[in-house]
């Protein structure tokens, strides 16, 4: 598939015609079991590096080909799928890091990651340090020589937007011994390839952009096969946070339709958040596709302009709008998540957040304030007609 283009690559990667039933879509393989042609061992480590189908919590068909399609607009050696991306950031952090080692992360990303990073920190003696991604300086000084293993980086970051330069920051942590994860999911493969810019790993919740519809949970992990190992081999089945093969058939079918989804969620966001900059009632605006944006010099060249569907932006009496939303909208769906073809956007307080998931040192806790103030809105934009959710944007700013 490495001669073909990215349209094509979505489409046909790891799949193939059934050679009973000619079937052109790919088959669901609903089975936890496979039958054995040869006397084997009981466990996986009785197998070497070419397993067979055995049990559907070792490995599955349906699950495999779309681990083939994702590592192929990856560019990556190999890709693990999970039940969710929260299980497969478990399983990077698991297979990376032990007690006494010292981890480098971004100050904002998404939540649950962050409170996955203060539970490590709490209770399985992980030091973290919390940086500021655009603060080269911070980063390098964060580094403890030997002990720092392991950088997490977002970008863009979940909700601030914030852009890091993953090829600058990949020669810190190497110059270190340490290895680089990026957190993907806001961007996808069809704008930016972290592997390619020198990331050791890459991070996706396959509920976003790549499943694209909003019905499925999923996660993936890419990466080189020697880091794929242990977390192929324990994360995922001693562990057992394995993506049902009904869910796999769902993104993967989404897949097919990312290349030409993403450009559509960037060409309607920027329109939104050019919408919402003009408003005088709109104090900020957080999007990568607009000048105005901290990181976007580096964003236009890391993207390929391919700005992703999520802007953050505050107002006048926000708390005062976010009580009225969830009554007046009509097409833009008031709830969580984000990269589904519907528009959904929520109300992220900022005490509230500081408090349940961003828990920073007094300086960034003062940085993050300045951004948000009392708070942002966070707006997945979907596929609908942008001039119709600017309307609907501007009925509820005018409340």
């Amino acid at each position: 598939m490495t001669k073909y283009r990215t349209r094509t690559q979505a489409i046909h990667a790891g799949e193939s015609i059934d050679a009973a039933t000619k079937a052109s879509a790919p088959n669901i393989a609903m089975s936890n079991s496979f039958v054995m042609s040869e006397v084997s061992g009981f466990s996986i480590d009785a197998f070497g590096d070419n397993k067979p189908y055995v049990y559907s919590r070792w490995d599955n068909p349906t699950v495999r080909m779309l681990e083939d399609k994702l590592a192929i607009l990856e560019s990556a050696e190999a890709c693990s799928c999970f039940a969710s991306g929260m299980a497969a950031t478990s399983a990077v952090l698991n297979s990376t890091l032990k007690r006494g080692d010292h981890l480098v992360a971004t100050d904002v990303h998404y939540s649950g990651t962050a409170e996955l990073i203060r539970f490590l920190r709490d209770s399985a003696g992980i030091e973290v340090t919390l940086v500021d991604p655009t603060d080269l300086g911070m980063i390098e000084d964060a580094v403890q020589p030997g002990r720092t293993k392991l950088f997490w980086f977002e970008t863009p970051s979940n909700p601030l937007l914030t852009i890091t330069d993953i090829s600058i920051v990949a020669q810190l942590a190497h110059h270190v011994g340490a290895q680089l994860v990026i957190d993907s999911t806001l961007v996808t493969p069809i704008a930016t390839r972290p592997l390619e810019l020198g990331a050791d790993f890459v991070v996706h919740s396959l509920s976003k952009y790549i499943g694209g519809h909003g019905d499925a949970l999923g996660g993936a992990v890419l990466c080189t096969g020697a880091n794929m190992k242990s977390i192929r081999d324990h994360e995922r089945v001693h562990i057992g946070g394995v993506l049902s093969p009904f869910n796999a058939w769902l993104i993967a079918r989404g897949l097919a339709t990312l290349p030409l989804r993403m450009p559509a969620h960037t060409v309607s966001a920027l329109k939104v958040a050019q919408f919402l900059e003009a408003h005088p009632r709109v104090t900020r605006v957080l999007y990568p596709g607009l000048e105005s944006h901290k990181g976007h010099k580096i964003a236009k060249r890391q993207m390929q302009e391919c700005w992703g569907g999520l802007l953050s932006f505050s107002v006048v009496d926000g708390k005062v709008l976010a009580q009225q939303m969830p009554t007046q909208v009509e097409i833009i769906h008031y709830a969580v998540s984000l990269g589904s073809h519907r528009s959904l956007i929520f109300w992220m307080e900022t005490d509230e957040m500081l408090r349940s998931s961003f828990v920073l040192p007094p300086s960034l806790e003062r940085q993050y304030r300045e951004t948000t103030g009392d708070g942002i809105f966070r707006f997945a934009v979907g596929l609908e007609d942008p001039q119709d959710l600017c309307e609907e944007l501007s009925r509820c700013l005018a409340l």
